[in-house]
Formats: structure tokens, sequence, C-alpha cells
């Protein structure tokens, strides 16, 4: 089950950082955000009313959708406004990375889950890569760092992290569809003033019409995949792997959107699949 929930969670890293690519290149970032859900959703919420009608929801599963989706309103707005403010290969790693340091620490604290010490060894190399990545490395160009993108890349990983968390609730209650049709409905709500008025999601479909359907796609299948991934592993060992991701959203950015640093960036991507292999090889303690 292990071996299947890491290449889910493979996949989900690589549609990730393929999909916030995307967002960061288009030029009306709240409007590709709030249309690549559209489709998804209106399967996903069908499926979620049927579940529920069928096998019924208690109140606690309520008051877990009602964070789920605030958090995730929280994180959408974040996240528009992080993508306005800094590089992709800047923020990205932020914003996972943030995650990284606090889903494992939080699993084991509160899910009664446990880590392996090689595994905590893993995690250290992973934060490593990320600090050179994101500029912060003392002596290595880190003089160069404005505050404001990395405070928002920030926030939006304290996002990732809560949600991810209380997600792994949420799924006591009900399948992985139907808690992503409830999340991206918070997603949606947070930024549709942003949108407003709808005339903008009518210019931005008829210009980028192809690349929001492939962002249609790849943003609920990413999440989906690594919610069955949880689903059949313990969240501390399977967060970590998904910021794969990271590599290739810094490869995105280097490559096709022509970013600095590129030497510094490839070498802490080095620690960072160091820290993942470690991770999967030793799993929990």
């Amino acid at each position: 089950m292990l071996s299947i929930s890491l290449v889910l969670v493979l996949c989900s890293g690589l549609a990730h950082a393929i999909w916030n690519f995307l967002a960061k290149k288009n030029e009306d970032k709240a409007a590709f955000l709030w249309i690549i859900l559209v489709p998804s959703n209106a399967v996903l919420l069908v499926y979620a009313c049927l579940e529920i009608s069928r096998v019924g929801l208690p109140w606690k599963g309520i008051v877990l959708a009602i964070l789920s989706m605030g958090i995730q309103a929280l994180y959408a707005i974040l996240l528009t406004q992080t993508y306005k403010q800094g590089d992709l290969s800047q923020v990205y790693p932020i914003m996972r990375g943030t995650s990284t340091v606090l889903t494992p620490v939080l699993g084991v604290i509160f899910l009664s889950e446990s880590l392996h010490a090689m595994g905590w060894l893993g995690i250290i190399s992973m934060i490593f890569g990320f600090i050179v990545m994101s500029g912060w490395f003392p002596g290595v160009q880190s003089a160069g760092l404005r505050f404001k993108p990395v405070f928002l890349a920030i926030s939006v990983g304290l996002c990732t992290t809560g949600y991810t968390l209380i997600d792994k609730l949420f799924l006591h209650y009900l399948s992985p569809l139907s808690l992503l049709g409830i999340a991206n409905i918070g997603f949606m709500l947070g930024i549709t003033r942003s949108v407003m008025p709808f005339e903008r999601i009518r210019r931005s479909w008829q210009k980028y019409r192809t690349v929001l359907l492939i962002g249609a796609i790849l943003s609920p299948g990413s999440y989906l995949l690594f919610l069955y991934a949880m689903n059949q592993a313990p969240v501390s060992n399977i967060a970590p792997m998904r910021e794969v991701g990271i590599v290739f959203g810094t490869i995105l950015g280097l490559t096709l959107l022509k970013e600095r640093h590129v030497g510094r960036r490839l070498v802490a991507s080095i620690f960072i699949v160091c820290g993942i292999w470690v991770i999967a090889a030793f799993g929990s303690g």
C-alpha cells in the first residue's frame, strides 16, 4: 500500500507544480484559479450531495467541512497575491516547504502517528534545500530577498498544513471525491470577489481556453491523488513526499520563466530529492 501511495504522491507533486506554473504565467491569476475549478466541481458537488444523502454527515463532519472550506478560501486569496508578488522558483519552495516542516510534526503530535529517526533526517535535508532555494541561506545572495512575497508564501504554507490535517480527519466521514468538492467550494468563494465582474471570466476563457482546460484537470487531480494516498498511508510519511513538486516547480520557473539563481536552486533540489528518498526508504518508526 505504501508503494502505491508513493507513486500517487509523486504524480500529485508533478501535477501540482504544472498547474501552479500555469497560474503564475497567466495574466489574470484570480480568474485562472477560479475557472479551473468549475468543471470538476460541477461533478464533485453532485457526487458529494448523493454521498451525504446516502451515508449522512454527523455534526463533527459538518464542523470539519466548514473549517476546510474556510482555510481553502484563505488559501486561495493568499495564493493569488503570492504569485503577483514573487517568482515561482522563490515562493513555490517556501509555500510547499512550510507545510513539510509542520505536517509531520503535527501528525505525530495530534494524529498519533510516528516517524523513523532517519525520516526526521530526511526532513532536515529537505528543509536545508528549501532554505538554500528560497534565498535565505546566509551569504548566498540573501540580501535581495524581499519580505512581502516570503511572508505571503509562508502564510500559504500554513494554510496548506491546516487543510491537510483537517482533511485527514474529514476522510473518516466522506470519500476523497466528496471532500475535494466541498474544499473547492471554499477555494472558489475565497476569490469570487476578486474576479468580479464576471466579464473577466469570459475574456479569460476566450483567450486561454486550452491552458484553462489543462489547469482544470491538473488542479483537482493533483489533490485528489494526494487524498487517495493519504487515505492509505500515514500523513507524516507521505506529506513530505508530495514536495517533490518543488523540484518540478523550480525547473519550470528556471527554464520556462527564465528566473535567476539556476545553480543554487538546482543544488537545493538535490537535497530535497535526497530527503524524499530517505523518508520513502525508512517510513514510520
